[in-house]
């Protein structure tokens, strides 16, 4: 007895070669709409769903495979009892069911899509099949994805059959995807208003991944670690980033590429960022990349060894020369000019990657992963208008000052809490990051600034909750800080400012970064 597939798919790559394949190794060919007019213009015999279940598409293609001849032929168990049950209605067996769905996340990426045209692009008969062959999985094998065709050939070809653990494979890609699916639907109807609680969080929270690939290990050797897609996203991240040379990216690459390009991003001038562990161990913005990249590389040249590096501009000759003469982990930028890709292929082991710059995520969420649980936040992606700041001090900070001040708070809020950065210009000469004590963030930074802290400003992510961090810096040689403000000791805070001679503006917004 021939083997039935059933093939109704929408996207149709490689959909004529399968199809031909299948018959070759004695499959009948079922089919419906589309997907049946593709098949026969390459000349293969499909029998349509219709002349099956004796209905036609109905309702504009809404209607074509809910009906008990399809699913019964799906859903049946080769037991004998199922068998003669099929065959008392002359329903006969299905053994492959071959679907992808209606493009619906494709269509609401689309900024001028309507929400009638959204809900056309919800599939339910693809999902119904993709589930009923999914668990039935013991009998009938399930393809969702056009890449799995050649495989499933090779296998029938060899086998004459597809196997059980390739059977359940497949059944799990299939309930995978129908599950992925579920998630953009929901995800589009909430942010349409649909879940009418007023929030900007969902009360159900679905996430959808695709696998990219497994990485060697995560943080430690002992770890092991992957690499996901996540499904939908309306902005291009790492997962899309194209690696022009080097070293497999590691786990810890990752971290510090996001790291890096997301805080070279926040500059409009050419910025250069140098991010050691997650932190930045040196920023600057100049007229030229390359002198951006030296006074980046001067707060901390220690550090900077076995670095990662972004740049919001496309890396020149002059900045890949600089930049050959340390050791560098990865480097990523929005291009690379031909003549720098000459000279960084001389570093073989260093990453080059290209990214574009990540854009405003308004509708984006940040998470955090809990034991048995999930933090969601929106990205700290405020721009702070100088202009609103509130000088709370005598002394106003000067044109220099502030415009040092602005540079200084974009830097700060990429730098793990407690975090200090003093700079002069557009530049940082010191950092203090991830301290339990503000006062130790300060000390920290003012050391690494040495003798470079005297006439530099100050950017603290959060309030000073005592005096000692103003006087500790003033003492150093800075003349200008930018805090949040909001201290129950604001106060004591703007005396010591002002006792030093010292300006001091308050932003109202605070950056934590934990």
């Amino acid at each position: 007895m021939s083997k039935q597939a059933l093939l109704s798919v929408a996207d149709k790559t490689g959909l004529v070669d399968f199809a031909r394949g299948l018959v070759e190794v004695g499959y009948n060919l079922i089919s419906t709409g589309g997907t049946a007019k593709a098949l026969r213009q390459a000349g293969l015999s499909v029998r349509e769903v219709s002349d099956i279940t004796g209905f036609p598409e109905m309702l504009g293609g809404r209607v074509k495979t809910l009906h008990p001849a399809v699913h019964g032929g799906i859903l049946a168990r080769r037991t004998p009892e199922d068998m003669a049950e099929l065959s008392a209605h002359g329903i006969a067996p299905i053994d492959l069911v071959v679907v992808n769905l209606y493009p619906f996340e494709a269509t609401v990426a689309r900024p001028q899509a309507t929400l009638a045209q959204a809900i056309e692009e919800i599939d339910i008969g693809g999902v119904t099949l993709l589930r009923a062959a999914a668990k039935n999985h013991a009998h009938v094998a399930v393809v969702c994805d056009p890449a799995s065709y050649d495989g499933i050939l090779a296998e029938l070809r060899q086998h004459g059959e597809i196997t059980e653990p390739t059977r359940r494979r497949l059944a799990y890609v299939a309930f995978a995807h129908t599950a992925a699916y579920d998630a953009a639907i929901s995800a589009y109807f909430h942010r349409q208003g649909f879940a009418g609680n007023g929030s900007a969080y969902p009360p159900y929270l679905r996430l959808a991944f695709d696998k990219v690939r497994d990485l060697r290990y995560g943080e430690n050797p002992h770890q092991s670690a992957a690499l996901y897609r996540e499904r939908g996203a309306a902005w291009p991240g790492l997962a899309d980033a194209t690696v022009l040379q080097g070293k497999e990216l590691s786990f810890n690459n990752m971290v510090d590429l996001e790291s890096a390009w997301v805080a070279a991003a926040e500059h409009s001038d050419p910025a250069i960022v140098i991010i050691k562990h997650a932190n930045p161990c040196g920023a600057a913005t100049a007229a030229r990349l390359v002198d951006a990249y030296e006074q980046a590389l001067a707060c901390d040249p220690v550090s900077a060894f076995g670095s990662v590096i972004a740049a919001n501009r496309e890396l020149d000759q002059a900045t890949a020369a600089a930049m050959s003469k340390l050791f560098v982990e990865a480097i990523v930028a929005p291009g690379y000019q031909p003549a720098a890709l000459e000279i960084l292929a001389r570093k073989k082991d260093c990453r080059v990657v290209v990214l574009q710059p990540p854009s405003p995520m308004p509708d984006m969420f940040d998470f955090r992963r809990l034991r048995g649980g999930l933090l969601a936040q929106g990205y700290d992606v405020s721009y702070d208008d100088p202009a609103t700041w509130r000088s709370v001090t005598k002394r106003a900070p000067t044109s220099d000052e502030l415009h040092a001040l602005a540079f200084a708070w974009r830097v700060v809020k990429h730098v793990k809490s407690n975090a200090i950065v003093l700079a002069k210009g557009t530049a940082t000469v010191g950092i203090g990051a991830g301290q339990m004590s503000r006062v130790d963030a300060v000390g920290l930074a003012v050391e690494e600034a040495g003798a470079k802290a005297v006439g530099a400003v100050l950017a603290s992510d959060a309030f000073f909750p005592f005096a000692d961090g103003v006087e500790r810096a003033c003492r150093a040689g800075v003349t200008a800080i930018v805090q949040p403000g909001g201290s129950l000791r604001d106060q004591e805070a703007i005396a010591a400012a002002d006792a030093a001679g010292a300006a001091m503006v308050f932003t109202g917004v605070r950056h934590f970064r934990h």
